[in-house]
Parts: structure tokens; sequence; C-alpha cells
């Protein structure tokens, strides 16, 4: 496998080929690029923006995930990078502070969420990978169709600022995110489940006596969550499914009003929001696929799941589907073409833990924040986190939940050669 000419028929096209091909740099491509590389097989990473500085890209990386990084020789050096860390998780819940989650006892390396800008995480597995001959990444090129015969996929076609490329491989993953074009080419079937809310995503700056972590704050009717990014916050303000226009309707003095009202510590600076645009809204959205493969073809993360935002656990499942991909396929790639018994069981090892995460998401939506955006009293706090407040030794299962999953992976791919 490797790089080809341009096709003389069409020579506006690029023709390559490669034993995998994965369509999407974000944490589940580019983990597994990095562990296929690691494992000798070749394999080309397409990423259709022309650089990872996206401000809607999640922030957490999980104990689970920083685990991983351990196992991969690479923790330390990740950790070099700006981070905070929390070690435990609480929100402002009407006039209570609750402790929800604490991850100081987990069976990991880490006990601790890092909380680091996800594009400094991708170019740090970006730059490792590179490391490997058989890494190869392609910025702005953007998978468009792609080519099958006899049923099988046998690799994808992608436009660049150059030009198109058709890629030949025994490989194609779909690692695309939530709006995948992958997925909808293959025609896969996708099983919603329903998202009661949306998210407004909006950044205000951050002063030297700001509290120095990520909050939340849980109000009657009004949700809104702080990350901290060093120099500024960028803000989640959750409203109900389909809410936006009737939010704008309200005028921005009123939206800037709540913001004030929610964080009083952010008022002195509100008015940074200086119109919509400003605001941008995330379109919350939890489904699966019935089947995430078909012959040549794999989707991992969330082209395979989309998650919602509850515990920031979607960039932590594709990571796990990454290394459980990894470790099921990478031997096999050395040889030749997975078949579908090789494919299956990639989603056969990964839909479980990834059923149960959204079970308990939508049960949390549904039950809590669906009431709460629906202006139910805060006053009071719901059976469960009253126990969580009497009995500290219960927040290690929530932080469990988060923090590691249902089903952990370990890296089992081979060591490479010296």
């Amino acid at each position: 496998m490797g790089w080809a000419m341009s096709g003389i028929a069409d020579p506006g096209t690029t023709r390559m080929a490669t034993r995998c091909c994965i369509a999407g740099g974000g944490p589940a491509g580019m983990m597994l690029g990095l562990l296929l590389a690691r494992a000798g097989v070749d394999v080309l990473v397409l990423e259709k923006h022309a650089d990872f500085l996206r401000d809607f890209r999640g922030d957490t990386i999980h104990p689970s995930t920083l685990q991983v990084m351990h196992e991969l020789g690479l923790l330390d050096a990740l950790l070099r990078l700006p981070h905070d860390q929390v070690r435990t998780l609480s929100a402002e819940i009407g006039p209570a502070k609750v402790e929800i989650a604490d991850f100081r006892h987990l069976p990991t390396r880490c006990g601790f969420v890092a909380l680091m800008p996800q594009w400094d995480f991708l170019d740090f597995l970006a730059a490792e990978a590179k490391r490997y001959p058989t890494f190869h990444l392609i910025m702005e090129a953007e998978a468009t169709a792609l080519t099958e015969e006899n049923g099988r996929v046998t690799g994808l076609r992608a436009r660049t600022p150059t030009g198109f490329l058709e890629i030949a491989a025994d490989l194609v993953i779909g690692a695309d995110g939530r709006h995948s074009t992958i997925r909808t080419q293959a025609r896969l079937k996708v099983t919603d489940l329903g998202a009661p809310m949306d998210v407004l995503w909006l950044r205000l700056s951050r002063h030297p006596t700001d509290p120095p972590q990520t909050g939340g704050r849980v109000e009657s009717g009004r949700i809104l969550v702080q990350l901290n990014r060093g120099n500024y916050w960028q803000c989640a303000f959750v409203i109900r499914k389909g809410g936006y226009d009737a939010l704008r309707a309200e005028g921005l003095p009123r939206f800037r009003e709540t913001l004030a009202e929610l964080a009083p510590w952010l008022g002195d600076r509100v008015m940074e929001i200086a119109d919509w645009d400003h605001v941008k809204l995330l379109t919350v959205t939890v489904d699966r696929l019935e089947q995430w493969y078909r012959p040549g073809l794999l989707c991992i993360g969330d082209a395979a799941h989309a998650m919602s935002p509850i515990g920031g656990v979607g960039i932590n499942l594709a990571i796990q589907d990454a290394v459980a991909a990894a470790n099921l396929l990478a031997g096999v790639l050395l040889r030749g073409a997975p078949s579908e018994d090789d494919l299956r069981a990639v989603q056969r090892r990964r839909t479980w833990p990834v059923a149960v995460t959204q079970k308990v998401q939508v049960v949390i939506q549904n039950r809590i924040i669906s009431r709460v955006l629906a202006g139910a009293s805060t006053e009071t706090l719901p059976l469960p986190l009253r126990l969580l407040q009497r009995f500290p030794y219960l927040r290690r299962f929530p932080a469990r939940l988060v923090g590691m999953g249902v089903r952990p992976e370990h890296v089992r791919t081979p060591t490479p050669l010296a």
C-alpha cells in the first residue's frame, strides 16, 4: 500500500491507496490513526478543516482516556500542555451547592478529568502519530462519497482545495461526527433516542478574580455551564429543544440579563455579546446506528452514536471505540481486508457500553433537565442528589460512569519495533 500518481483519464483527481482510510480527524479518528500506525498499519486520516481550532469542540479528557495515554507512554508529555484538573464535580442547584462526583478514588493512573482545549489534544495526537512512517494526515480534505464494488466499500472520494482525491482502502472508517457524510452515503439506519434540549455556545472574558474551575448553575427554567479556557470562559446556556427563536424574540438585552443573574460575577462583561452572531446554536442529538458497519466500512464515535452533552462523555466513548477497533482490527489489517465478522466484533464490543450510557443520559434528560427547563422548582433536590450529599461515598459511582464508563478499553495493539 502507498501513494499513487494522478490518474491520466481524470487529471483533476489524485488517486492513492492505503490499508485504512479514516474520514474525520476528531478524537476517534486521530486516536485510531495513531494506534494503527503504531502497530505498523498504513493509515490515512482526512480532516475537512485546515486546523483543529473549533469553539464547539469539547474540552474534557476523562480518566479512562488519560489511562490510554499512560498505556501509550504519552501521559507525562500530554500533561505538560496547559490544562486544569477537576477532581470533583459539583454544581449550584437552586440555593445549594451540590457535590455530584468524586474522581479521586478511581482505579486509574489519574484521579481527575483534565480540561484541555480539544484542538491542543488533537494537535498532540497528530504530532505523535506523525512519528510513524505509516501514518498520513491530509487537512482540508472532506469525504464526499464512497466507492463500491460488488456491494463492498472499496474506498472514498474527498474534496480538497486543489482537486479531488480518490482513495482505495481495505477499510474505510467513518469518524466524521454526528452529521456523518460516511454513514449517510453508506445508507446505515439511525435510531433517534430524542433530546429535550439544545445548547447556546458563547464566550466571555475571564478575570483573575473569577472562580478557578469549571462550574454550573441550575435554576428553575435555566441552566448555565462555564468552562475555564484560561483567558476566557466558554459558556453553555441550555435551552428547551426548539426554543432558540423564542429566546431571540425576547431580545439580546434580556439574554444578557439572564446570564448575569445566573453568574453575577460575569455581569460586568455580558456586553461582550455584541450581537446574536456571538451566540452559536448547537442542536443536541442522541442517536445510534442499528448496524455500525458494511463490508469494507465501519463507523465509530459520534458517527456511530451521537451522545448528549451530559457528563461530557462523548469524547470518552469515541476514544474507547478507537481503542477497541485498533485492538480487534490492527492485526487483521496487517494481513489484508477485514471481514464482516471482524467489523461486527467491534460493534458487539462497544454497543453495550454505548447503550447503557445513552440510557442514563436519556433518563437524566427526561426526568431532570426537561423538568428544570419547563420551570420545575429547584428549591428541593431530587432524592438521588440528596443521597449523594448525605453519603459522600456514593459520589464514586457517578464518577465511575463519567470518568471511566461501563467498559473501559485498554491498549492491546502491538508495541512498535525499535
